[in-house]
């Protein structure tokens, strides 16, 4: 009997197919396929004939969806309901450091400095 071949490693920031997310995570391609009705925040690129491709940030919200389910005890509804609660939350912004602050302002003085001299021209 031959060995089967071991698939390349992609880099990390690669597009996956359907069926390499399938194999990292363990999870059919039909529950995928599943979900992708189900999580509107799922949506892999479709390109000819409605070959998947997950982002990056696809196969982390499909980590993210199982762990969910299949750890935490959430039911389709209730990662629905979680997901949709994070969509409608506000970024919180952190405040700039106080170096950025006087970078930004040494900025503007230079441009004001800039824009004078250039309408006294």
């Amino acid at each position: 009997m031959t060995e089967m071949p071991t698939p390349p490693i992609k880099a990390e920031g690669a597009y996956r197919t359907i069926g390499e997310l399938s194999r990292d995570t363990g999870l059919p391609q039909h529950i995928l396929r599943y979900w992708e009705t189900r999580f509107p925040q799922l949506r892999p690129l479709q390109r000819a004939g409605n070959r998947r491709y997950y982002r990056p940030t696809d196969v982390a919200l499909v980590q993210r969806i199982a762990k969910m389910l299949n750890e935490d005890g959430y039911t389709i509804r209730g990662v629905q309901q979680a997901l949709m609660a994070e969509r409608k939350r506000p970024v919180a912004r952190a405040p700039l450091p106080a170096a950025s602050y006087g970078t930004i302002l040494a900025v503007r003085e230079a441009l004001v400095e800039a824009l004078e001299q250039d309408a006294a021209a």
